[in-house]
């Protein structure tokens, strides 16, 4: 079994456990069509528009 070396802090442990460093926000680009924010290389969830074409029938 294992046994560790050294005494880890309860700080150095924490922080390696600790999500938030990992988190990132996504990019969003402006659809070309209506303007709204979208995910690049998708198709916009608002009209339905991808490199101005419609892809997706809305309404």
């Amino acid at each position: 079994m294992a046994v560790p070396k050294r005494h880890l802090s309860k700080a150095r442990r924490d922080n390696r456990r600790s999500n938030v460093w990992k988190l990132e926000a996504p990019t969003l680009v402006k659809c070309s069509n209506c303007g709204s924010f979208k995910l690049p290389h998708q198709a916009c969830g608002n009209c339905g528009y991808y490199k101005g074409e419609e892809v997706i029938k809305k309404g």
